[in-house]
């Protein structure tokens, strides 16, 4: 709110309109205070908070990585997998199921979508078979967070 308030204020300014008597009065003050004074120094620990946040913010982090879990006998372990890397093992997966002639899977962190092409076999048959096999595959990746398996079967007659 207060970053709004300025920026409005600098708007106005440009456009020919005196300072707020706010930012005159906080100009003054910034002055004439010492650099050492306990109110310079904590304004400075917010705005350096502030800006650690904001770089936080737009950094990516590690949202591509799947976690892994640790082995018991080893808990400070840690270990991650690439979530298209995840999606290929998912799709050669898939696509060994009988009846699915294409295949496409996107793993997120919380969910598996899987999209398949069904050219033979009962379309059912086919999903239910092919929620099981991906199932196991997610099991074997021994994510620390299994995420939940999300299917939708597509009848291709061409």
């Amino acid at each position: 709110m207060a970053a709004v308030a300025a920026l409005v204020d600098v708007v106005a300014v440009r456009a020919g309109r005196p300072a707020a008597a706010w930012r005159r009065h906080l100009g003054d003050e910034l002055a004439t205070r010492p650099v050492d004074n306990l109110w310079m120094l904590t304004g400075a620990a917010v705005a350096a908070a502030g800006v650690w946040l904001i770089v936080l913010a737009l950094t990516p982090g590690q949202r591509r990585w799947l976690p892994l879990r640790s082995p018991a006998d080893c808990p400070r372990l840690r270990a991650f997998l690439d979530r298209d890397g995840a999606a290929d093992l998912m799709r050669d997966a898939a696509m060994r199921v009988p009846g699915v002639s294409a295949a496409r899977v996107l793993v997120g962190r919380h969910r598996v979508k899987a999209r398949a092409d069904v050219r033979f076999r009962d379309p059912q048959r086919v999903k239910d078979d092919l929620t099981t096999v991906l199932g196991e595959a997610r099991d074997q990746l021994a994510l620390a967070r299994p995420p939940r398996i999300v299917v939708q079967m597509r009848q291709r007659t061409d």
